[in-house]
């Protein structure tokens, strides 16, 4: 059985905003590993468009952001959304009937999916499929912007914390 997990990186107050602060090179390769390992993505259409800069090779780019990018385009990629018509390579369009598709990749998949976008998290987790949600928090105050938590936050528990790089902390989570 899959195990779905939501993380992000996030602001000490408790936004997500992928321009207002970047991953330290410790954290980055964290998260390359983390594509690396796992069985795919599950991601909600904004996340998804913002994601799929990965797609096109950039002349630009350093040696671990060409590593990521590979990372990234290697896992099969499950895209929830009413308004796109098609989606990019290794991805799959969910447009209709969501919670059957989703329950049906947990049922059949086995290993983490992430789960991309705080507003499907938020409907994940109101169905009880988000199994631990991962908060990587960075020194950053935004004061507005996209929560985390796009709704009422879930009763959870802490079942981990760790540091990485000289400024990031993740905390682990899982339904309480």
């Amino acid at each position: 059985m899959a195990k779905f997990v939501f993380g992000m990186n996030l602001s000490l107050d408790g936004y997500v905003d992928h321009q207002a602060f970047a991953p330290d090179p410790a954290l980055f390769r964290h998260w390359t590993e983390q594509v690396r390992g796992l069985t795919g993505s599950l991601y909600g259409r904004r996340l998804y468009e913002i994601m799929r800069y990965w797609d096109v090779d950039d002349p630009g780019w350093t040696e671990a952001e060409r590593d990521f990018a590979t990372a990234w385009r290697n896992q099969p990629k499950w895209v929830v959304s009413r308004s796109l018509t098609s989606v990019g390579p290794n991805a799959t369009l969910v447009g209709q009937d969501v919670e059957a598709a989703v329950r049906g990749l947990k049922a059949r998949l086995a290993g983490e999916i992430d789960v991309g976008g705080p507003d499907l998290a938020r409907s994940l987790s109101d169905l009880g499929l988000v199994d631990e949600y991962r908060l990587y928090f960075h020194p950053v105050v935004l004061g507005s912007g996209k929560p985390f938590f796009a709704g009422p936050r879930p009763p959870l528990r802490l079942v981990a914390s760790e540091p990485f790089g000289a400024d990031v902390i993740r905390l682990t989570y899982v339904p309480a």
